[in-house]
């Protein structure tokens, strides 16, 4: 049995390769159940929740993903989501590879993120906006660097301090980044925004948007949760990693159509249609769009097999 480290992660898979992979795994599917999402009750701190993602391919390899989502990690300069990937050998089920499942998760949440830029944002797009700085906001622009011609980097914190080291982080791999405490100014010239927080109230506005943004939003992993007000599902044409996911978890989809400002018909895809043709993405350079992922069982098994195929060789 192999152990893949999260270096090995960074050495051997690019964000492209991950992109590709997962476009080739949504467009062929594969048996993945609705994850088990569990809350754990913490005395002093936001609660934590527990993940179980199992996923599969006939007559192929099976995996699952253990992980947690810990808000208080913040504080201990942790990063949020940790967990371990256990691959399976496709003929026997035994274990065949022990994947470091903290940076498999950002990875390939960024990866399917930029995998729906490559079909919603504009081509020309290049001036990015990150809201958050932990640990996906250097990959998630990194990934959708890698479908788009981005140069210019905006990041927005809670804490500037943290925006400011990021910025100089990403101006080292040739961006051209800063920090920023005003979002409403950086967002209005924005041709793309990406917010990874786990924000509970909206930190992006519908009328903060201009012509042909596309919005990513990767944070609001339960209902209770949401980066964008109500304006920016009603300005946006929708769409989600999976409808089953995004409709109950997602909680700027599901509490805008609580709210009744949009309903589900609203919602105008998922990656399983975009990836085989069966919607379309952006129409037209003014349109405004907005994607929203919860996190799908099949990212990170697709995940996991690319990488330890790339490790193998």
């Amino acid at each position: 049995m192999r152990f893949i480290t999260a270096e090995d992660i960074e050495k051997f898979v690019s964000p492209r390769d991950l992109v590709e992979a997962l476009r080739d795994g949504f467009e062929q599917g594969c048996e993945a159940p609705l994850r088990s999402h569990f809350n754990m009750e913490r005395s002093n701190e936001d609660d934590a929740t527990f993940l179980i993602m199992p996923a599969w391919q006939k007559d192929g390899a099976a995996g699952v993903k253990i992980a947690a989502v810990v808000p208080g990690n913040s504080a201990r300069n942790l990063p949020a989501v940790s967990g371990t990937y256990v691959l399976l050998d496709a003929v026997t089920g035994q274990p065949s590879a022990v994947i470091d499942g903290t940076k498999l998760t950002t990875r390939r949440t960024a990866a399917a993120s930029a995998l729906a830029c490559d079909y919603l944002a504009r081509q020309d797009t290049s001036d990015m906006v990150m809201v958050g700085s932990g640990a996906m906001a250097p990959q998630l622009i990194k990934a959708n660097a890698s479908v788009r011609p981005i140069k210019n980097v905006t990041i927005w914190n809670r804490n500037p301090d943290k925006a400011a080291k990021l910025a100089t982080e990403i101006a080292e791999l040739g961006f051209n980044a800063k920090g920023t405490d005003d979002l409403e100014t950086a967002c209005k010239t924005a041709d793309l925004i990406s917010c990874a927080t786990l924000s509970t109230a909206p930190l992006v506005h519908g009328d903060w948007l201009r012509e042909g943004t596309h919005v990513d939003l990767v944070g609001a992993f339960k209902p209770t949760m949401r980066e964008t007000d109500d304006a920016v599902m009603q300005k946006c044409r929708i769409y989600v990693d999976s409808f089953e996911g995004a409709s109950a978890e997602g909680g700027d989809v599901v509490q805008a159509i609580d709210s009744g400002a949009i309903t589900k018909s609203d919602i105008i895809g998922d990656l399983f249609g975009l990836t085989r043709g069966q919607v379309k993405g952006r129409e037209t350079d003014s349109e405004c769009t907005v994607f929203k992922s919860v996190g799908h069982s099949l990212e990170d098994f697709v995940a996991a097999v690319a990488v330890a195929k790339a490790v193998e060789k």
